[in-house]
């Protein structure tokens, strides 16, 4: 079997770097160890910026060679200028801050676009754990128990669209995907994550 150059790359980053214009500027909110900030610095050549709070995770974004600040992701955004990026990248990090909306907001002031990737808590097997087992559940894309999650906010794709019309935030685009398969019928129960590209402006998503 030919190799490609995305063996190995979850899917989620493909689409965000296929998402990527090449040599835009990137602020990675909770880059984690930094493989989504190489993956775009490697493929689009982008000016790639992360700001994480473990410090361990810091250390392996240096080895890198990426530029990663320690950092709140609700208190860090006021560091930067308005329209300081072309793309805010929230990767499965939205869920896990205290005030999202807030956050949100700041990343929409800071970046001209918004990328907001994140498990959905209505995909079908979690729906089925809670009916017949009656617990949280724990699927691949919400792998913690209750009690180590770094989770503060459990959301489903409905409810991040209720949440985007409620604020008027304008959704560029929007893809649901379930392992390796992209989903286009019944997106929140059949999809596992889902992504949105937010701006300000008009909801071009739909037309």
């Amino acid at each position: 079997m030919t190799k490609t150059r995305y063996d190995g790359v979850k899917l989620e980053h493909r689409k965000i770097v296929d998402m990527v214009r090449t040599g835009a500027s990137v602020l990675d909110l909770g880059c984690g160890d930094g493989t989504l900030l190489s993956l775009l610095v490697l493929e689009k050549g982008v000016r790639a910026q992360g700001l994480e709070q473990d410090e361990q995770a810091i250390y392996e974004c240096v080895a890198k060679g990426l530029s990663v600040f320690h950092g709140d992701i609700e208190t860090g955004l006021s560091e930067y200028g308005d329209r300081t990026f072309d793309y805010v990248v929230f990767d499965q990090s939205l869920q896990q801050v205290r005030q999202p909306d807030i956050a949100l907001a700041e990343a929409l002031r800071v970046g001209r676009e918004v990328i907001v990737v994140f498990p959905n808590f209505a995909f079908w097997p979690s729906r089925l754990q809670i009916c017949l087992r009656g617990r949280t559940p724990v699927t691949p894309s919400l792998p913690y128990s209750w009690y180590d999650s770094p989770n503060l906010h459990f959301l489903s794709i409905a409810d991040f669209e209720l949440f985007c019309r409620a604020r008027s935030l304008a959704v560029q685009r929007r893809l649901f995907l379930s392992g390796s398969n992209t989903v286009r019928l019944l997106s929140n129960l059949r999809a596992e994550t889902g992504i949105f590209v937010l701006a300000n402006g008009v909801d071009r998503s739909r037309r």
